[in-house]
């Protein structure tokens, strides 16, 4: 056997193992919900007669995202009852988070946006809390059970399943509402979610499971270990001045691509595509420009490392908001809408690949969970919080104009990479592959 058949065979037992498999349902149940307190939902709220500035706000429902590190610490560590022994820590908090999301996602589509608003926007954030808490222990999952030399085909197996998850809810959901109610679109949605139930009873058992089942610390031991250390190591690792930088970097990143995708879905209604339209060129056809995006992303990783390739990805992902400016002066041209697809999900997919290799190896794995949410929380934070204002922009300004606007505030973040680049190497941002359940303090 040649080196380039080794090569492959060994490539293909990899991608077709059973935690990879596994790891990709994972993704895919990750991915829904977030489009149906996001995109799906803006168009729907549009339908409904929803104001962009609204639309905009409606934006904050996602805050729990950007708040999910304080409470990753407890799903990091505390035990469920009964549960725990059958199924391990991590699968028995996936069972369940999912059930709970099954119910909140129904909860939602069960509700009138253009009569009760506000009930709508509660349960928006049930459905983005539970979203988040499933991130975490299926992210915390993925890096417990996959060695080192693994992450990068985890990475990739999550980003797929996610954007095919993305895909059910961003499409799927879109075709469905064209011919059903938005209340049976979003059962059906929720009904999807039993696929990572399948998942989570079928995954294999990490070892630190069954290190945590084995030794479990008490009182004040069990608050430092689970409440304190978490936080307590990154910083200590990095000195204060680094750690700032990095996790300003994670905020800034993907903003400008972020303050653009909340007005995307408004902006094709707004100027004439139909729901069919933007399903098949921007949900399905996205997809396939998406996926393409993450293996490139994969490949140039690779090649050049991480921090060169967060930079080329986040050129190209500020350039690609450009196209949308385009789009806004061509109008509602189905043609020009595929190429303004392709080049922006291209190149998200791109970034998206490369920024959760680099998030996944700022993890010490002794507290996976609780350092994965909280890097998370703070790249969720650009996309909620900091876009909030997105509708209002768009309100006061023009389409043209405001897609402008937004791939200027992709700078800030490059520019931080740069410093990074500069002055950080990457020996010191690594975390600490520590299986075992040990303090720092």
């Amino acid at each position: 056997m040649n080196i380039k058949t080794a090569k492959l065979s060994d490539t293909i037992a990899l991608y077709t193992d059973l935690r990879l498999i596994i790891i990709f349902f994972m993704g895919f149940v990750s991915g829904l919900p977030f489009l149906l307190t996001a995109s799906t939902l803006s168009i729907w709220l549009t339908e409904s007669g929803i104001s962009l500035t609204e639309i905009g706000l409606f934006t904050l429902v996602g805050t729990p995202y950007n708040l999910k590190f304080l409470w990753a610490p407890f799903i990091d560590r505390v035990p469920v009852p009964l549960l725990q022994r059958a199924l391990g820590r991590r699968r028995a908090w996936m069972l369940v988070i999912q059930i709970l999301l099954m119910v909140s996602i129904i909860g939602l589509g069960s509700t009138d946006p253009s009569r009760t608003p506000f009930l709508t926007a509660i349960f928006s954030i049930l459905v983005a809390f539970f979203s988040a808490s499933q991130d975490i222990v299926i992210d915390a999952y993925r890096i417990d059970i996959l060695e080192e030399d693994e992450q990068g085909a985890g990475a990739a197996m999550t980003q797929i399943g996610y954007r095919f998850g993305l895909l059910a809810s961003g499409a799927g959901a879109l075709y469905l509402a064209s011919y059903l109610s938005w209340k049976v679109v979003y059962t059906i949605m929720a009904l999807l979610i039993i696929i990572g139930v399948i998942a989570a009873i079928k995954a294999p058992v990490p070892e630190t499971d069954r290190n945590t089942l084995k030794s479990q610390s008490r009182g004040a031991d069990w608050l430092r270990s689970t409440l304190i250390e978490p936080f307590v190591e990154f910083f200590k690792r990095n000195n204060l001045s680094t750690s700032i930088i990095i996790l300003s970097f994670i905020l800034l990143y993907k903003f400008g691509d972020a303050f653009a995708g909340v007005m995307a879905n408004p902006f094709y209604i707004k100027i004439g595509f139909t729901k069919a339209q933007i399903a098949t060129v921007s949900k399905i056809f996205g997809i396939t420009a998406t996926l393409s995006g993450v293996f490139l992303g994969g490949i140039l990783v690779k090649k050049i490392g991480i921090l060169k390739s967060l930079f080329i990805c986040g050129l190209l992902q500020m350039f690609s908001n450009l196209m949308f400016s385009l789009q806004a002066k061509i109008g509602p041209d189905v043609r020009f809408l595929f190429l303004t697809i392709g080049v922006e999900n291209l190149s998200g997919g791109m970034g998206s690949a490369a920024f959760v290799a680099y998030l996944s190896i700022l993890c010490n794995t002794a507290y996976t969970g609780t350092q994965y949410a909280l890097f998370t929380s703070f790249m969720a934070f650009g996309r909620t919080w900091l876009s909030a204002s997105s509708g209002w922009i768009a309100q006061q300004t023009d389409w043209v104009i405001f897609f402008i606007i937004s791939t200027f505030l992709a700078i800030p973040g490059l520019i931080i990479l740069l410093l990074m680049m500069r002055f950080i190497p990457m020996s010191i941002q690594k975390g600490a592959n520590i299986s075992d359940q040990g303090g720092i303090l």
